[in-house]
């Protein structure tokens, strides 16, 4: 009987009512939500729009959060800290471009025009090799499946191009879009930079004052979490680039520079990313030459060796702790949920989760401990609930 009512002191007490309560109404918000749902569309317009300027401003918030800082330390004004870096990185980006835009637009040009060739090249090697091995015997047949069941794959396509042409509003709408998001990024960046504590502090004094505490840990935690995977990520991803670069024109490899962005900006999405950015050259150096193919083997193993040792070590640490396997269940899960934004934000969005659970596991335990002692470990024994009963 002891037992039993340390269970309902452990699940609630009379604080269970108020529990039940509140299930039952986010139940029912839930439900009345599913059948008025159209009330929300205004809501949902106006979520979507301005959810990705956010993303890119809390993104680049992290980025430069910390030199910004390092200038106040030095005695900078924090809003001339921040003019001054925002001025020096609009100088840079547009020193860069003025320098490489026209060898990667070329670049980019000559690759969309020959990548066509390449791929039926491609196509061609891939036929003369299979009809001279032993897989022959069965290329006729593959090759008649082929024929017969994606027969009537151009008019499908074609059905999509006129789908898409007929879906002009959507793409004007996509298009306005991104003008909001690149006209408003820059603006939200300026005050989350100057103002970000400002809006943390503000948001903890409309809590109650018991929860103050908590929250102001829960925050901390996802600050870190976050802000220390999107740094690491970015710079990771720009050492792949830099690195990859050097290597394709050590071997001599056509469209180096495009390569090289192509990978640093898929590399950004852990084990899923490298593996698409390598496919592009991959395709390139099989039809240039099979000693192409080795050299860009050798260039790829050396530049995965230098990012697993010596980049990812020292640049991520040990912060985020999440297992490689974690990983890309979490990508494959979040991509198919989301799309492309979830494959991007899957992994912060998991360890904001995991900072959540390992919060509610944590009170779970001191709960426990505090109902039924800390001698008692974190669950009873078989002697302990004979004891207690």
């Amino acid at each position: 009987m002891r037992q039993t009512s340390k269970f309902i002191k452990f699940i609630g007490g009379k604080n269970l009512f108020f529990l039940f309560a509140l299930l039952s109404l986010i139940g029912l918000t839930i439900f009345i939500y599913d059948r008025v749902s159209y009330v929300f569309y205004p809501v949902l317009v106006i979520v979507s729009t301005i959810t990705p300027p956010l993303i890119l401003a809390f993104i680049a918030f992290y980025l430069l959060n910390p030199i910004v800082n390092l200038l106040e330390r030095l005695r900078i004004k924090r809003i001339w800290g921040i003019i001054i870096l925002i001025l020096a990185i609009a100088g840079i980006l547009t020193g860069v471009v003025l320098l490489t835009a026209p060898l990667i637009e070329e670049q980019i040009k000559d690759l969309g025009q020959n990548f066509p060739n390449y791929l039926a090249q491609l196509g061609a090697t891939i036929t003369d090799w299979v009809q001279s091995s032993f897989l022959a015997p069965y290329y006729e047949e593959g090759y008649n499946w082929v024929v017969n069941n994606f027969s009537n794959l151009p008019s499908i396509i074609g059905g999509y191009v006129i789908s898409a042409f007929e879906s002009v509003q959507t793409v004007a709408s996509t298009v306005t879009n991104i003008v909001v998001a690149i006209v408003t990024f820059p603006i939200i960046l300026f005050f989350l930079l100057k103002d970000g504590a400002r809006f943390k502090d503000y948001f903890l004094t409309l809590l109650p004052p018991s929860f103050r505490k908590d929250m102001h840990k829960i925050l901390h935690n996802m600050d870190t979490q976050v802000g220390s995977y999107i740094q690491g990520q970015i710079i990771v991803a720009t050492c792949i680039g830099i690195l990859l670069y050097i290597g394709y024109l050590i071997i001599g490899m056509p469209y180096a520079l495009t390569l090289a962005i192509i990978a640093a900006v898929t590399s950004v999405v852990p084990y899923l990313g490298p593996t698409i950015a390598i496919l592009p050259a991959i395709i390139i150096s099989i039809v240039d030459s099979p000693f192409m193919l080795l050299k860009l083997a050798i260039v790829w193993a050396a530049v995965q060796f230098l990012e697993g040792n010596f980049v990812s070590p020292n640049v991520m640490g040990r912060t985020m702790q999440i297992h490689p396997l974690t990983i890309i269940i979490v990508l494959l899960v979040a991509g198919n949920l989301f799309g492309v934004v979830g494959v991007i934000l899957g992994i912060p969005g998991y360890a904001i989760l995991k900072v959540l659970v390992q919060y509610l596991f944590d009170k779970f335990k001191q709960r426990y401990n505090k109902i039924y002692g800390e001698n008692h470990g974190f669950y009873p024994t078989v002697e302990d609930e004979t004891k207690n009963s």
